[in-house]
């Protein structure tokens, strides 16, 4: 079963992981059309405040943001 903090540590580590793809010093030989890709994926992603947000309003989903 998937707690609520490990829920948000999910949306946390994706964010970074797509920064990073789009990052050619972090990652070095990603295609092109890879960090386009995740351009595109993060265009929309919540970023801190709406997991702010969604902690406040569905604790039980994405646990209180500041708990750890």
């Amino acid at each position: 079963m998937t707690m609520p903090n490990e829920r948000r540590n999910a949306v946390d580590r994706t964010r970074i992981f797509l920064l990073d793809l789009m990052d050619s010093k972090k990652t070095p030989r990603v295609p092109k059309e890879i960090r386009k890709e995740a351009y595109r994926c993060l265009r929309h992603y919540p970023g801190d405040y709406y997991m702010e947000k969604a902690a406040e309003q569905a604790p039980d989903i994405f646990g209180e943001w500041n708990s750890e």
